[in-house]
């Protein structure tokens, strides 16, 4: 089959009662605050510097979360992982300048096309053919550039906030320190509870409503297909998509340990991507930051209730997005960079040992050095050119060990094992 089948037995729940845990949830609030801190900031600066309404972006806002969370909470239960979808932030940086002489309609008409191109990939099997032929250091050395400047953000914060920085970053450092408490106390709690005690007490966080709205309303949007708008978007779209965004995602969860459906959730993201054009959202994607948290701790087969959880706040975070957006916003952002960098550090490890200590190293290293570099060719992000760069060096300079990777690769009879373990050996 194609799209990979759900595992039997279905979740109880009673299992699921049973596998709930403390760790579980604060990571899947370190995700929720970590997903729509800057993603909806930078929604809502795309979407004013395109002459859009406020009902309008709300609505996009509402729709990616309500769809990205629907899509999380059914994949998440169904196959027992942490398979959380969201949007893509480079796509949505994509339409800022595309909105300068599109119109929305035409923008719309764009997330259409590139759904259905999405959807076919992932019915044709296409992803799970191309990643056969990716060797997975190359690809966790493109995660570790993505994640690096989140590690980097912890201690630029201390520029920024001192005491609020300090006071988080002790807390993490005491619960790793004191045997046992970090079986009782996940860091990321410690973490939390005290950024928002440091908060509090200095009055970092101001509660005028300012016209506060609480609910967000969809609004159903029209398509207007044009050559144009079709050329200059769909191809970059759907890159981000399928490499920066899903590509990252399939990464952090074969590292952890996890089998994700490559096929079917890239099947899930082209519907994703129609239901959010509906609404005037940009695609979905299975996101790469959120899905790192998620998997940052506690025993691997119980992880899926991080992904619930996260589901669910995503929904509620849509329905609630003025309100909830709102409150995000008012938070230091060295709040979120320290709260986001802490719980990815463990990550971000993984990701550089994964990547460098073993086969690939010159590949890797190379493409590490282009994602970091952050450049943009023909509106596509250094994420893709850093892995096509890197892959290519992999097939020409590192000519053995490619040849031994894919021997492996068609003899393996698990090829996500493979492609994830096999750097280690």
């Amino acid at each position: 089959m194609i799209l990979e089948p759900i595992p039997r037995p279905i979740l109880r729940l009673r299992e699921f009662c049973k596998d709930i845990g403390g760790i579980y949830i604060a990571n899947s609030i370190v995700a929720v605050l970590f997903s729509f801190t800057g993603p909806v900031a930078i929604i809502i600066s795309v979407g004013v510097a395109g002459g859009l309404s406020e009902v309008e972006i709300a609505s996009w806002i509402f729709a990616g979360c309500v769809t990205g969370g629907v899509l999380t909470l059914w994949y998440s239960v169904a196959f027992r992982q942490p398979l959380s979808f969201a949007w893509t932030i480079p796509g949505t940086v994509l339409l800022g300048s595309a909105l300068d002489h599109l119109s929305f309609a035409e923008v719309i008409g764009a997330y259409w096309v590139t759904g259905v191109l999405i959807g076919v990939i992932g019915l044709s099997g296409g992803v799970r053919k191309a990643l056969e032929f990716t060797p997975m250091p190359v690809v966790l050395a493109m995660v570790a550039g993505i994640f690096l400047q989140f590690g980097l953000d912890v201690v630029l914060a201390f520029e920024q906030d001192a005491l609020l920085a300090g006071a988080m970053t002790i807390a993490y450092v005491v619960v790793l320190l004191i045997p046992g408490l970090r079986d009782h106390v996940p860091p990321v709690i410690a973490t939390l509870i005290a950024g928002l005690i440091v908060v509090l007490l200095t009055g970092s966080f101001q509660m005028e409503e300012e016209g506060l709205s609480w609910f967000a309303w969809p609004v159903l949007f029209f398509p207007q297909f044009s050559q144009q708008s079709l050329f200059e978007l769909v191809v970059p779209l759907a890159i981000t998509v399928l490499v920066a965004q899903n590509g990252q995602g399939f990464a952090v969860l074969m590292n952890a340990g996890h089998k994700p459906p490559v096929n079917s959730l890239t099947a899930a993201c082209g519907i994703g991507s129609l239901a959010n054009a509906v609404f005037g959202s940009v695609s979905a994607c299975v996101t790469g930051p959120a899905n790192a948290v998620l998997v940052s701790g506690g025993e691997r087969r119980r992880q899926y209730i991080a992904g619930i959880f996260f589901g669910a706040f995503s929904v509620i975070f849509g329905i609630f997005a003025f309100a909830v957006t709102w409150i995000i916003l008012k938070l230091p952002t060295a709040f979120v960079a320290v709260l986001a960098g802490l719980a990815l550090l463990p990550v971000l490890q993984k990701s550089f040992v994964s990547a460098f200590s073993g086969k690939f190293q010159t590949s890797s290293l190379v493409t590490l050095l282009i994602t970091v570099s952050d450049i943009t060719i023909w509106n596509i992000g250094a994420p893709f050119w850093g892995l096509v760069v890197g892959l290519s060096i992999a097939v020409s300079v590192e000519r053995d060990d490619f040849k031994e990777f894919r021997t492996r690769m068609s003899t393996g009879r698990n090829w996500i094992c493979d492609a994830a373990c096999w750097v280690s050996e």
